[in-house]
């Protein structure tokens, strides 16, 4: 005789199988059963994803559909787009190689000029009273630094001429013994014409005067400038007198051309 327990497990192995049955049936008349569909070789990290057996006949309802109709034509093309902003800079390059060395240059040496530095002197008297009608009546020594220069002179004193017939006396400058040839002799004259009855021609009259100039060509180093005195050419000389009662004075200065 069969024992309870033995009848229980047998009504339990037959009810089960058709209740699980029941419940897939009723999941399939709903259109909502799930599944996994899984890509790839890996069994232990397979790739899958679920899928409602809903969504996934619908997808292929609408492929079916959509892929019999014929292709419509091309539409419009459209407006270019704005551009774009400006890009992230770039990072910078490598370096590159180092060039193919140059070749050997020429030597160039370069001239500076010294700036210009003044170089004058004066030479003066007190009282020279030089009587004399030819000859020189003073000199000063002068060092000349560069010889594309030219030298500037003064001479400023007491002149007197005087005669009873026309007469005339030159005073001039002389560099070295020899007058200025760069461009021209620097001179300074005096002329008496013969008096008439109603003057007086031995009048004496002393006055300051000046003679200056600039003498171009002379060389670097001493120079002995000097004043004379003298005659005019085709006339005769007279009674002279240089610095009488006075100060007589040389200036000498060095000018760039």
């Amino acid at each position: 005789m069969v024992s309870a327990l033995t009848r229980l497990l047998l009504i339990t192995c037959v009810i089960l199988p058709f209740h699980g049955a029941e419940k897939l049936r009723k999941a399939l008349d709903r259109k909502d059963v799930e599944y996994e569909k899984c890509t790839g070789n890996d069994a232990d990290k397979p790739n899958c994803t679920r899928i409602s057996a809903e969504s996934d006949s619908r997808t292929s309802y609408l492929n079916n559909m959509y892929n019999s109709c014929p292709q419509g034509p091309a539409g419009t093309p459209g407006r270019e787009g704005n551009p774009g902003t400006n890009g992230i800079p770039g990072t910078p390059g490598i370096p590159g190689r180092d060039g193919i060395k140059g070749e050997k240059g020429e030597c160039v040496s370069e001239v500076f000029e010294e700036p210009w530095k003044p170089n004058y002197k004066q030479c003066a008297w007190n009282s020279l009273n030089y009587g004399i009608d030819l000859g020189k009546i003073a000199d000063c020594t002068f060092t000349k630094l560069r010889s594309d220069s030219a030298l500037r002179v003064l001479f400023s004193g007491s002149l007197r001429l005087k005669c009873k017939t026309a007469c005339c006396q030159r005073w001039y400058f002389t560099f070295n013994g020899a007058e200025c040839t760069g461009p021209l002799p620097i001179e300074f004259i005096i002329y008496l014409d013969q008096g008439s009855p109603e003057l007086n021609s031995t009048i004496n009259i002393h006055r300051t005067s000046s003679v200056e100039g600039l003498c171009e060509g002379i060389r670097a180093g001493l120079v002995d400038v000097a004043i004379w005195v003298g005659t005019c050419a085709d006339y005769p000389r007279g009674d002279a007198s240089t610095g009488w009662n006075s100060v007589s004075r040389v200036f000498i200065e060095e000018l760039p051309k």
